[in-house]
């Protein structure tokens, strides 16, 4: 495989000779080339060396670009940045190179159409046509020279003085020639070409050579010559064009490959570290917290990199403190006795703890995957709705009675949103706490409560029956029948008859209450039950100033109307009893819509008050802050609204006074569907 390699890298490098070689060959400059040795290797050298540098870099531009193209294809982390590095260098480069080029063409141009002007053109062909015209004037001269001598008398006869007339007329050679040979009558001494003209003359040819004031002939050639350079000159200016675009485009190549090239240098000193701190993100969201990056970097990439590097540390020793708080809350749910769910937003189970198995079946709460999988369905609709109320509010409560075989468990629902940056989908926390034993204690304690106050009570009518019987036992031992002891009688009796009928009222109440029947609920207009429920006072609170604040188109809800209204009932008379002695008496009645699923009915009033620890005993059975009656009715409606899946609260007016507030959920639309089938 090395030899292979090493072959093809020879044949390379051969071909590259080779081209560098035709290419140096083909070089024809002309007039334009070098005129010596040193110049010819300088331009050799010049040319080997750029040609190279070319191709070199060119070869390691394509391969860098190969690279690149792949490992974009690949989606490789840094690709995408290096290649906008490169391709933005070459772009910035490629737009003053090509104007360079196109700039230093055109000045060459321009020179070269300088040099071979037109007025330049117009210059040789005059000195060519002075040269021709100087000729034909030196030659008119001979001729009239030969004609003028010819007419001499003297030399027709040959006497004349030949050497004066050659001297005076500067005549260069004089000769005759006849038959018989050539009679030179003045010789040429001069080197330069002559002129000559032959004219006939009796017994022969007069030849007379003249000299020009130049050489003509020699003018003449030079001027050809000059000529003939011009001309090849002219026509080696297209050759001479391409080449010299040759070479800017070269060096222009040359520009851009090094431009190129410092590009991907500086794109990898960007690049590389930013795909080790891709690589890094990567795993890091995949959990990896102990993953550094170690590449070198300068400038602010190295900067960039000792942060990165710091938030890691700063993330693991967070996910560290997380972790530690978490194993500490784990431990701390499984140990308590209360049961805890953690549900997601649409009600799928995530998490439960170890309490939780000892109220349910292990094997259902394995299976569980929603809060109906370990709910009967009115228990998780009751959940669902705590839960949307808890969306709201924060926290929301309730009490669910949970059948198990051979018992029955009392669970105390606590619902609480959990907070999430989202708020359209955050998730709940559900805690269940067994409330069976303490109820059994507080119904102990509340039914000892009861009999403390039916004594109380069964002791107040018992007095005056004890103090009229001793009363009509004496008026039976004084044995008087006289009108005083009649009518001491019937006092007595009617004393007697009287607390009888309050015993009997106070058994009626009691029984009343242990025997309160069932709620029967449908859909109703909760405005209509509270009107019913203000009409029963109708005359009757005399010098209360009653405001009722109904809202229209509450949604239905889910009550029974007759149990509803003796919650109304009960307490608007609370309220108009506790305005008895006070300055301002004003009763508000009020009903809105607190939410989706849920509306409220709003009691308040002006009259004395209630103080706080009054409030926390406010719904036992037979507690009353008025020193008269039963103090059944704040009971008889809690128990009430607890049937009816609501509450009740209380709170202080102002200024002075108390409101309660109470809140029932709003009809499944289900349910109002099936009531109206049943009316229709």
């Amino acid at each position: 495989m090395a030899k292979r390699h090493l072959f093809g890298a020879g044949l390379v490098v051969l071909a590259i000779l080779i081209t560098l070689v035709v290419w140096q060959v083909s070089f024809t400059f002309g007039e334009f080339g070098p005129t010596n040795a040193a110049e010819t290797f300088l331009f050799w050298a010049v040319s080997t060396l750029i040609f190279l540098l070319t191709v070199t870099l060119g070869f390691m531009l394509f391969r860098e670009t190969v690279k690149l193209y792949l490992e974009r294809q690949r989606n490789r982390e840094g690709s995408r940045i290096r290649s906008k590095l490169v391709f933005g260098a070459l772009a910035l480069s490629l737009l003053p190179v090509v104007f360079l080029v196109l700039f230093s063409y055109a000045v060459l141009n321009r020179n070269l159409d300088k040099w071979f002007s037109a007025p330049v053109e117009g210059m040789n062909i005059q000195l060519r046509d002075a040269a021709v015209g100087l000729g034909e004037e030196v030659q008119s001269r001979a001729d009239a020279l030969a004609h003028w001598l010819a007419a001499l008398p003297e030399v027709k006869n040959g006497t004349a003085d030949f050497s004066k007339l050659c001297r005076e007329n500067r005549i260069e050679e004089l000769r005759i020639d006849t038959a018989e040979g050539n009679r030179v009558l003045c010789a040429a001494t001069a080197s330069v070409p002559l002129f000559s003209s032959r004219t006939e003359i009796s017994g022969g040819t007069l030849v007379v050579r003249v000299r020009p004031h130049v050489d003509v002939v020699d003018t003449q050639k030079q001027i050809q010559a000059y000529v003939n350079k011009y001309n090849q000159l002219s026509a080696d200016r297209r050759s001479l064009r391409y080449l010299y675009l040759l070479f800017q485009v070269l060096i222009a190549l040359f520009i851009l490959f090094v431009a190129t090239w410092i590009a991907l240098i500086l794109a990898k000193q960007i690049s590389v570290p930013i795909s080790a701190l891709l690589d890094a993100a990567s795993q890091v969201r995949k959990g990896n917290l102990s993953y550094r990056v170690n590449v070198p970097a300068n400038d602010e990439m190295a900067t960039l990199v000792r942060g990165f590097n710091q938030m890691i540390d700063g993330l693991e020793d967070n996910s560290r403190e997380l972790e530690s708080r978490r194993r500490f809350t784990e431990a701390i749910l499984e140990s308590i006795p209360t049961g805890v769910i953690s549900l997601t937003s649409d009600g799928r189970i995530q998490r439960v703890n170890r309490a939780l198995r000892g109220l349910f079946p292990a094997d259902q709460v394995e299976r569980a995957a929603t809060l109906g999988d370990l709910f009967p369905p009115e228990h998780a609709a009751e959940l669902r709705y705590l839960m949307k109320r808890a969306r709201r509010t924060g926290l929301a409560a309730s009490q669910v009675d949970l059948e198990r075989p051979g018992q029955v468990l009392h669970l105390a629902l606590t619902v609480s949103a959990l907070p999430a940056h989202e708020p359209a989908a955050p998730g709940y926390v559900v805690v269940l706490e067994d409330t069976s034993e303490m109820l059994r204690a507080q119904k102990a304690e509340a039914w000892h409560e009861v009999a403390r106050r039916i004594a109380h009570e069964l002791k107040n009518p018992l007095t005056p029956i004890a103090l009229s019987a001793e009363r009509i036992a004496r008026q039976l031992d004084r044995g008087a029948s006289t009108p005083e002891s009649h009518r001491v009688l019937r006092e007595c009796a009617a004393t007697i008859s009287r607390e009888v009928e309050s015993v009997k009222t106070l058994a009626d109440e009691f029984s009343q209450f242990s025997r309160f029947p069932k709620a029967q609920m449908v859909p109703c207009d909760l405005n209509a039950v509270v009107r019913n429920g203000l009409d029963v006072f109708d005359g009757r609170l005399d010098g209360i100033d009653v405001r009722a604040d109904l809202a229209p188109d509450l949604p239905r809800v889910n009550l029974d109307p007759d149990q509803f209204k003796r919650v109304v009932v009960n307490l608007v008379d609370n309220a108009a009893e506790a305005m008895r002695d006070a300055m301002v008496k004003r009763l508000m009645v009020v009903t809105r819509a607190t939410s989706a699923d849920s509306v409220e009915l709003l009691v308040a009033d002006t009259g004395c008050g209630i103080s706080a620890g009054d409030k926390e005993k406010l719904f036992l059975p037979y507690f009353s802050t008025k020193g008269r009656g039963t103090g059944l009715g704040l009971a008889i409606v809690s128990h009430i609204l607890s049937e009816h899946g609501g509450r009740i609260r209380v709170e202080d007016n102002r200024p002075t006074g108390t409101r309660f507030f109470v809140e029932v959920p709003v009809a499944a639309l289900d349910t109002i569907a099936a009531e109206a089938e049943v009316r229709a």
